[in-house]
């Protein structure tokens, strides 16, 4: 906010007109203020000048004017790069002309004597000789107060970027007051409203200047849109829609899908509203045409992001690859021949037809230009994993430890209760008894303990995907060349400390023409025994491979946290605290969301042509959210304590039942950070619990999130009560830690772990051969089985998408933004604000010192040996590129 710097001010006289310095507004501006304000504002003095004035920017006034101050208004901005339109023409003269953006000045105050807004002090900002700079300057009258909002106004035909507006009374710099924009604003001729930024300071909708009150309403139903219509690449609308987007009938009648949210059957949260017409074939899904998905402008990638990450990258650049690869495949379904084979992918590569540099453009990591050659090949960097040692993927150890420090370190359980029965209906899916029985896991543990022994100590644990995948059994084997089992997989918690597995279950549930079918494998003592062992290990992965992408990754960050930043910008002003201290851990994530529907989890995308569940991809996270999902175990702390991985203890802190378990030990340094960062912001602003229960605008956002953004979960009794600030700063730190650390978690890590695909691969398209006692399977097994195993695994089609796919998004991004790293203009605004964001950044700097420290500690033996590669995932900052470590504030990809 800025105040101008007067000893003594003189005050403005209500009856009075005032001319207010060179290129000023008509009357039509006052015109326009009053109907900003409302019905009240038309009695307002307006400020006027006159033609004479306007042609030659002298002040003319046939009245006595009110002392005035003069104030420079920079404008730091720039247009759409790249952009030419057929008014470019026009829109230079008008920068010639001095007319190129019209600025509004608003006062905070009200007059004392009217109680009715100040009229603005208007002028244009004209283009200087630095590019990207525009100055206007003001004479404002003395009385005018604090300056509480920059209205704009963009003469151009096409958008602009303003980045900030610098206010300069008199001519001192000591004076500057700098509006932080960073925003497009669209062009006049698009929409006529003018564009508001609100000072940096932050204010509760009770404490706002009544000066201000009015634009901030105002500015609010603005985002909020009146929910009709298509909307347009240029607006700013945010607005709430069910999945009906992701199948495309009128193209492809099987690219039907069902609609995910607003029923019982495939409950979901929603989407950004794009208001596209709905296709012929099918009314309830919305028509995919081609053209790029709408996002509100400002949630869209900077130029810096496009160029590393967009569209093109994955849909254009998978799209010029694979074709190309396609002859030189012979054929879509062909596999790996042998290992040696999926090595070369590393070393050797597969050459590509000539196309230019434009294979490297869009995946220089990926495509590979041949040493003193100018012809290109298709070569991966080989994944840490296999670089530190090429046999981990196939060895037990490292099997199990990836579950507690691996890519989806999310879903391991406390095994409780024994023996292991299903939830499921025996009527439809058969006995719900565990093959794996009491003897196994006795003889597994070779005598140690009894089960009931090791219960009571706490030494089993289960990855359990039984019953979430078993319903889907006979639907997959119905698609080509995929198969699935329900799973369980049981690991002992050695003295070590390290996990050891123990049996493995594969289940397939009856059918009208089949019995159910059920085995457990351990890893046995003979050759046979063995090679099973490594084949069940294997349909283990695939199914956390595909639970890790649907579930702990797209479901629980990319789609449960789109409708916190939609509700958050219809219901918090720009200059609330909580919007602003939240605002940071949304960027990119609607644009990233946007992508993927168009180009990822969409029908007959990448997910449903290399993942297992196939068409059921998303379906599937669908049935996942209805099941699982809460709000209040998104929080890391309580979901360490739902799967029995914690203990909370008398005095709150939290006891790990596995002592070397890396995610929750880094995580829930980083989760302690941001609580207490979150803790430290919210007393600044929050003087008591009835600030927050009083708080109009965040009672609102929270509302809206549960009643509409995750509406199908409204009625559940586990949504937080915002009533007071320690359940406020519960909720921000829930949503910020999944935002940065949970994301970070599951994301950076994917081509370090998935990059090699034998050691998480997507699919198994063979079932295990002794399900169906066929002689010829068995002999075939028996003869070669690391045959049978490479024929499971995904075709080199499949393997080179995914891996491609894999290596785009675990990169960063140069103009990531990391947690900790950068201040934002509002907090330094605030003393008290940027003391604990200082305080907070030097907790993330520890946390990296930390896990080094962990990583080199020979006594931590999940992070720590032979070959293994250190957890970093939690490691807070990063250099761009696929790094495997650094936590942004955002899901930013």
């Amino acid at each position: 906010m800025i105040h101008l710097n007067l000893k003594q001010p003189l005050v403005l006289s209500a009856q009075s007109n005032v001319v207010v310095g060179s290129r000023l507004a008509s009357s039509s501006t006052a015109a326009a203020a009053a109907r900003r304000g409302g019905g009240a504002r038309r009695h307002m003095p307006r400020i006027s000048c006159s033609a004479a004035e306007e042609a030659g920017g002298a002040a003319v006034s046939t009245i006595a004017a009110e002392k005035a101050l003069t104030v420079t208004a920079t404008v730091v901005a720039q247009p759409a790069i790249g952009v030419m339109y057929a008014a470019r023409g026009l829109d230079d003269i008008g920068d010639l002309l001095g007319k190129t953006l019209l600025l509004e000045l608003v006062s905070s105050e009200v007059d004392p004597k009217t109680g009715l807004e100040k009229p603005p002090v208007t002028g244009f900002a004209h283009k200087t000789l630095i590019e990207g700079r525009y100055e206007a300057t003001f004479q404002v009258p003395a009385s005018f107060g604090p300056v509480g909002a920059v209205l704009v106004e963009n003469e151009h035909h096409k958008e602009m970027f303003i980045k900030e507006i610098k206010l300069i009374t008199g001519g001192d710099e000591s004076t500057a007051v700098t509006f932080d924009c960073n925003s497009w604003v669209h062009s006049k001729f698009d929409n006529p409203e003018k564009r508001i930024f609100f000072t940096v300071k932050s204010f509760l909708p009770s404490q706002t200047p009544r000066g201000l009150e009015g634009l901030r309403k105002k500015d609010l139903a603005a985002l909020r849109g009146d929910g009709h219509g298509e909307r347009k690449a240029f607006e700013r609308v945010y607005d709430y829609d069910v999945y009906n987007d992701l199948g495309d009938p009128d193209k492809n009648p099987a690219h039907r899908r069902p609609v995910l949210g607003g029923s019982a059957t495939y409950p979901y949260p929603r989407r950004c509203r794009t208001g596209r017409p709905r296709t012929k074939a099918d009314p309830e899904t919305e028509r995919r045409d081609g053209r790029h998905y709408y996002v509100p402008r400002d949630e869209q990638f900077s130029e810096v992001k496009q160029l590393t990450f967009g569209a093109t990258t994955l849909r254009s650049g998978l799209h010029m690859v694979l074709p190309a690869l396609r002859p030189l495949l012979m054929e879509k379904e062909l596999c790996f021949p042998h290992f040696p084979a999926i090595d070369c992918l590393y070393s050797d590569g597969i050459p590509l037809p000539p196309g230019g540099d434009s294979y490297r453009a869009i995946i220089p990591r990926v495509v590979k230009l041949v040493e003193d050659t100018t012809e290109n090949v298709l070569r991966f960097e080989t994944p840490a994993m296999i670089e530190r040692d090429r046999f981990s993927w196939f060895k037990d150890e490292e099997f199990a430890r990836q579950t507690i420090a691996g890519l989806n370190p999310l879903c391991i359980q406390l095994l409780t209760e024994f023996p292991i029965k299903s939830k499921l209906d025996p009527a439809v899916y058969g006995p719900p008894e565990s093959a794996i029985t009491e003897e196994l896991l006795e003889k597994q543990m070779k005598g140690t303990m009894t089960v009931e022994q090791a219960l009571a100590a706490k030494r089993l644990f289960i990855l359990d995907y039984h019953d979430v995948f078993l319903p889907y059994v006979h639907r997959v084997r119905e698609l080509p060349n995929a198969t699935l089992y329900g799973s369980r997989t049981v690991f002992f918690l050695t003295d070590a400390g390290t996990l050891m597995p123990l049996a493995i279950e594969l289940a397939r549930p009856k059918s009208p023409t089949q019995p159910q079918w059920r085995r457990a494998f351990t890893h046995g003592p003979d050759a046979t025994d063995a090679w099973l062992w490594k084949l069940a290990k294997a349909h283990v992965l695939t199914h956390d491979t595909g639970y890790h992408q649907l579930v702990s990754h797209w479901l629980r960050t990319h789609a449960c946290v789109e409708p916190y930043i939609i509700a958050a910008n219809r219901r918090l002003s720009r200059m609330h605290p909580v919007y602003r201290l939240l605002h940071p851990h949304f960027r990119y994530t609607m644009e990233i969301n946007a992508l993927a529907r168009e180009s990822l989890i969409n029908a007959d995308g990448i997910i449903e042509e290399s993942f297992w569940p196939g068409k059921y991809a998303i379906e599937l996270s669908a049935v996942a959210y209805g099941a699982a999902w809460q709000f209040d175990t998104e929080a890391l702390p309580n979901d360490l304590v739902k799967r029995g991985l914690a203990v909370r203890k008398d005095d709150g802190e939290l006891e790990l039942t596995i002592k070397d378990y890396p995610y929750a030990n880094d995580g829930l340094r980083v989760w302690d950070a941001v609580k207490q960062w979150a803790a430290d912001y919210v007393k600044v602003y929050y003087k008591s619990d009835a600030d927050v229960a009083g708080d109009e605008e965040l009672q609102a956002f929270w509302e809206e999130v549960r009643t509409k953004g995750h509406a199908d979960k409204k009625d559940e009794p586990w949504w937080p009560v915002l009533d007071g600030r320690d359940s406020l700063v519960e909720t921000l730190t829930t949503i910020m830690w999944v935002t940065s650390g949970h994301h970070a978690a599951v994301n950076f890590g994917q081509y370090h772990f998935g990059g090699y695909f034998p050691n998480r691969p997507t699919t198994i398209r063979k079932k295990m051969p002794v399900e169906e006692g066929r002689d010829d399977e068995m002999q075939r097994f028996m003869a070669h089985p690391e045959t049978t195993l490479l024929g499971m695994l995904p075709t080199q089609m499949q393997a080179i998408k995914v891996m491609t796919t894999l290596d785009i998004l675990s990169s960063h991004s140069p103009d990531e933004e990391y947690m900790g790293e950068h201040a934002e203009p509002a907090w330094l605004a605030e003393p008290k604000v940027k003391a604990a964001f200082e305080k907070f950044s030097g907790r993330m700097k520890e946390i990296e010192g930390f896990v080094d420290e962990c990583n080199n500690n020979p006594e931590l033996k999940n992070r720590c040996g032979a070959g293994i590669v250190p957890y970093e995932l939690l490691k807070p900052f990063s250099k761009p590129g696929v790094t495997g470590r650094g936590i942004p504030n955002s899901i930013s990809i």
